[in-house]
């Protein structure tokens, strides 16, 4: 049996940040409120721009630190088991070699049925291996869509107040050249982790490194 396959966990890429329509968007920018962070400013354009840094949010907010160890804790029990079985399966084919060199069947219809029971435990694996790594990735996909909805909630909220045309993602060098003064990722991952509490099923399962 081939080397089984898992997929390691990776939360959600730098789309998760939609971009964020401003409200009134006709109105003059008055009377502006910043944060204790961050200066809004307006664009040559008349547009009102801000950007969030994905790396730093991936690794700052709380709900992302608190999941990814979760996923991980996860994904390792999963590996765990699916190598014990496969080396038991393993034993049991190099056991059936041995007596089959040995002539330990006398029948054949004995060595055809140890060869049918291996063969189904070798499927058996297989369907176990599929269904795990299926489970994972729903969850995964689970925690990703409640965590984008956590950032979208925030960020309809925030921009009550700040009145962005856009807010848009960062990672890597998607975005080529930007103004450090357009940066509001310390802003929104304060904000978020003031919102978010963990459940209490997450905090049992990670125990103390949950984020307080």
């Amino acid at each position: 049996m081939k080397k089984n396959k898992f997929i390691r966990c990776a939360f959600v890429s730098a789309t998760m940040l939609m971009t964020v329509a401003a409200c009134n968007k006709n109105q003059e920018n008055t009377n502006e409120i910043s944060s204790d962070d961050t200066v809004a400013e307006v664009a040559p354009t008349g547009l009102r721009l801000a950007y969030v840094e994905i790396d730093t949010l991936m690794s700052q907010y709380n709900f992302c630190k608190d999941y990814t160890l979760l996923m991980n804790k996860k994904g390792e029990n999963i590996r765990s088991t699916l190598a014990a079985k496969e080396r038991a399966l393993q034993n049991q084919a190099m056991d059936l070699q041995k007596k089959y060199e040995s002539n330990a069947f006398t029948t054949r219809d004995q060595l055809e049925s140890a060869q049918r029971r291996l063969a189904q435990q070798q499927q058996d694996l297989q369907e176990l291996n599929d269904r795990l790594t299926n489970e994972f990735a729903a969850e995964q996909a689970k925690y990703n869509d409640e965590m984008r909805d956590s950032i979208q909630a925030f960020l309809k909220e925030y921009n009550k107040t700040k009145k962005f045309d856009y807010i848009i993602s960062k990672a890597g060098d998607n975005l080529l050249l930007v103004n450090p003064k357009y940066d509001i990722t310390k802003d929104v991952v304060k904000g978020l982790n003031k919102r978010y509490k963990i459940k209490p099923e997450v905090a049992e399962k990670i125990g103390a490194n949950a984020s307080e």
